[in-house]
């Protein structure tokens, strides 16, 4: 997922590298019918972003999951959360 979110900011001009995208990810594992699986994926990213870019990010952000290939192969089977925090340089 980050790597389609870095793609989506790249098409913005919003630089991704080195070390300008960072997530901390959880799952949460649970046994509704008596066998253990994931339930729920939460990724929050921390986006450092250039003066001016703050609003293209956040756009990226809102839509990027609909092109990512992980996120549309669980949709419908794991519930997804995304958050993020951006960083002004």
């Amino acid at each position: 997922m980050v790597g389609t979110l870095s793609g989506a900011l790249e098409a913005r001009k919003i630089p991704t590298s080195p070390d300008k995208v960072r997530a901390n990810v959880q799952g949460t594992i649970e046994a509704p019918e008596g066998v253990l699986k994931i339930t729920k994926i939460s990724c929050h990213y921390i986006v450092k972003v250039p003066e001016g870019k703050q609003d293209a990010a956040e756009r990226a952000l809102a839509v990027f999951d609909r092109g990512c290939p992980v996120a549309q192969t669980l949709k419908g089977a794991v519930e997804m959360e995304h958050t993020w925090e951006l960083e002004a340089y």
